[in-house]
């Protein structure tokens, strides 16, 4: 089994910033993608950016965060970091980290709320 925890959402005012952190634990094996995805109220869960490691290793970010949100690792701490700058309302949503485990298995983080509003 693989544990997910994730900390570092709140309330910040547009142009903030916020850092959200996950630390994954456990069975992690061969690991072919970590990063985060958002859900926002009556919308479907969507990508943020994600680091992939499959035929090397690549970021993505959707287009919407590109410039503003920066994906890190601490590989030793089996850690990711995202870095949410020039925050929007729109950013508003649960976060939610993600690990893909080459041998299949799909792991959720209980999800943090990031909520930017003035």
């Amino acid at each position: 089994q693989v544990q997910l925890v994730e900390s570092g959402g709140g309330l910040v005012q547009p142009g903030g910033s916020l850092r959200l952190s996950c630390a994954a634990s456990g069975s992690l094996g061969s690991i072919t993608a970590m990063g985060w995805y958002r859900q926002a109220p009556g919308k479907q869960r969507e990508l943020v950016a994600t680091f992939t490691f499959t035929s090397g290793s690549s970021t993505n970010y959707a287009d919407s965060v590109k410039g503003r949100f920066t994906l890190s690792k601490d590989i030793a701490k089996n850690t990711v970091y995202l870095q949410m700058n020039s925050l929007k309302p729109e950013d508003t949503a649960v976060y939610y980290c993600n690990l893909m485990q080459l041998a299949g298995g799909a792991y959720w983080g209980q999800g943090t709320q990031v909520t930017v509003s003035s």
